[in-house]
């Protein structure tokens, strides 16, 4: 499987996509902290900085996963919740990527609060836009806890499949009773009634891999803490890529 990444940060993504055995084909990133780690950990991948200036178009059909973690500070209720109007709302940029790519897979992952910022309007539009694209779209509230952190983190994953895509790459249709019964995912249930919601901002309380902080220094410390706070949860990631994996390939 080849897989890319968007809005890579320290590289959760990528990191997950390697546990899986997969080939990491690109990431983007603009942050010059995350630029650094990215290189440092997958020097094999091609290395994007702005995504706003990046043309996808040579990946046409050649990515089975993109993966992208688009900003999450216009939704967040930790900032100022402008949506739509916040310089940040990167999801279209994120959407002409998919429409570049068009990848046989899409997973997307933002905070608790884009499913109700003005009554769920991003979080609506953001699985209709794929629909339209061609893609059968399931979202999930997924927590940091069930893979075992010591805190909630509930964060919102879009994943999304595209049948035309395999077809596509494949010229190969796939019978739809075999998308119901490998398209669902497991988390082991646990009392998460006296966790935190959010974490102190530390590797291991974040789920972040000793793998992915060991290019940073002292000299680099707000970076790299600030880096935690913004990652994703490899983790959790790599359950969504392992019930990918159970898709039938052909």
């Amino acid at each position: 499987m080849r897989h890319g990444s968007l809005f890579s940060g320290i590289g959760g993504f990528d990191l997950a996509a390697e546990w899986c055995g997969w080939e990491n084909v690109f990431h983007c990133e603009w942050n010059p902290f995350g630029q650094k780690v990215l290189k440092h950990h997958f020097p094999k991948s091609i290395s994007y900085n702005d995504i706003t200036k990046t043309d996808f178009t040579i990946h046409r059909g050649d990515i089975d996963i993109l993966s992208g973690g688009f900003p999450c500070q216009p939704y967040s209720t930790a900032g100022k919740r402008l949506g739509k109007e916040d310089e940040r709302h990167l999801w279209p940029e994120m959407l002409r990527a998919i429409r570049e790519i068009q990848p046989e897979w899409v997973v997307g992952e933002n905070v608790l609060g884009i499913v109700n910022w003005n009554g769920g309007m991003v979080f609506e539009e953001v699985q209709t836009q794929l629909e339209i694209e061609g893609y059968e779209v399931q979202a999930y509230i997924l927590p940091a806890c069930s893979q075992n952190a010591p805190h909630k983190r509930e964060r919102t994953w879009f994943v999304a499949h595209s049948d035309s895509a395999r077809i596509y790459k494949q010229h190969i249709p796939t019978k739809p009773k075999e998308k119901i019964a490998h398209s669902r995912l497991f988390f082991e249930k646990r009392d998460f009634s006296s966790f935190p919601t959010e974490p102190p901002i530390l590797r291991r309380d974040d789920g972040i891999s000793e793998r992915l902080d060991s290019k940073t220094f002292s000299k680099w410390r707000n970076q790299s803490i600030r880096a935690y706070g913004n990652a994703i949860v490899p983790q959790v990631a790599y359950q969504i890529f392992k019930s990918i994996c159970l898709y039938p390939q052909v």
